[in-house]
């Protein structure tokens, strides 16, 4: 078993390699069984965005399907916009922290539900299909893998003898959820890549699902 500070550090050092320097660490306050730290990789010239990084959910295996064995440990992340607001105050009021809530959230949801998250995944907004605030209207999330020069590189971090991947969340709408589950991951990917949707969250994406005339 990796001691956890050491586990941590590895992660922290992967994220500062590959995103930037770090900004800073929110640490869970009330520490549970599962602390879910958030490490903050501040906004650089080739990287012009904060990215939010989960540390704690790998720290359990998730119960993986038969022959997904290499994917049983991840953690998330999040791409914010260089405006947003990132300090305590601002995460006071919800327009500014809902992101880091479902990167908590999402981090605890395999193991308090015996299952697992992987490519392609969605997840509704606390199994409802309401906004995560006010200001967006941005209803599920999407998981994808990572926009990073060396893809393989970030997206695989072994620490002893456990392999840790990263996985990118996607904020999206209700309509969208829906015709990926009707159609596939892969047919929404296309969608959101016509529009050259990145990691980057922009609360004024346009819907790619939203039905016209009865259509899409």
């Amino acid at each position: 078993m990796v001691h956890s500070e050491d586990h941590f550090e590895k992660v922290y050092n992967h994220v500062e390699k590959y995103m930037g320097p770090i900004a800073g660490v929110y640490r869970e306050l009330v520490p549970d069984s599962l602390s879910i730290d958030i490490i903050v990789a501040a906004p650089t010239l080739k990287r012009n965005h904060y990215t939010l990084v989960t540390y704690g959910m790998s720290k359990l295996p998730m119960n993986v399907p038969e022959g997904a064995e290499d994917y049983r440990f991840a953690e998330l992340m999040i791409c914010l916009p260089p405006t947003w607001k990132i300090s305590d105050e601002a995460f006071e009021d919800e327009r500014n922290y809902w992101p880091i809530r479902e990167l908590k959230t999402l981090a605890r949801f395999p193991h308090e539900h015996n299952t697992w998250l992987y490519l392609g995944h969605t997840l509704a907004n606390g199994g409802t299909t309401k906004p995560y605030s006010e200001d967006v209207k941005f209803q599920a999330m999407l998981l994808s893998l990572p926009d990073v020069e060396d893809k393989q590189a970030f997206f695989n971090l072994e620490i002893g003898e456990k392999s840790v991947h990263f996985f990118t969340l996607v904020p999206i709408y209700r309509e969208e959820m829906e015709f990926k589950l009707k159609n596939g991951m892969e047919a929404l990917f296309a969608k959101l890549n016509r529009i050259g949707t990145d990691d980057v969250v922009n609360p004024n994406r346009k819907n790619v699902c939203k039905k016209v005339f009865g259509i899409f």
